[in-house]
């Protein structure tokens, strides 16, 4: 599953997604293989598109999602805006969970 975290400028992402890398390596039933990140600005989100099973939105760009929908709703793409509170404490666990459940929600619609 290759999961986008896009924010501002790439770099308090990368502080999320070692907190999801996190997660996966400590979890009994979740692989390191499974998964593959990228944290990136979100200026450059066209060029991460390919392949990409989630994308994970920083609170800070929340108000670009319509510029991110346009870019992401023609390949299927599911997303998750993660709040401030969560953002904040860089709760990898939460953030992993939504993106499973997105991911999950999107699979069943397109089996529908």
């Amino acid at each position: 599953m290759k999961i986008v975290l896009c924010c501002a400028g790439g770099f308090s992402t990368t502080m999320l997604m070692e907190s999801m890398k996190g997660v996966i390596k400590k979890s009994a039933k979740l692989k390191e293989d499974d998964f593959k990140f990228a944290a990136i600005p979100v200026d450059i989100l066209e060029s991460e598109v390919e392949d990409c099973d989630v994308v994970v939105v920083g609170p800070q760009i929340a108000h670009k999602l319509d510029y991110i929908k346009s870019i992401i709703d023609p390949h299927e793409i599911p997303y998750v805006v993660v709040d401030k509170e969560t953002y904040g404490k860089m709760d990898g666990a939460t953030v992993l969970k939504k993106v499973l459940i997105e991911r999950k929600k999107a699979d069943m619609k397109k089996n529908k």
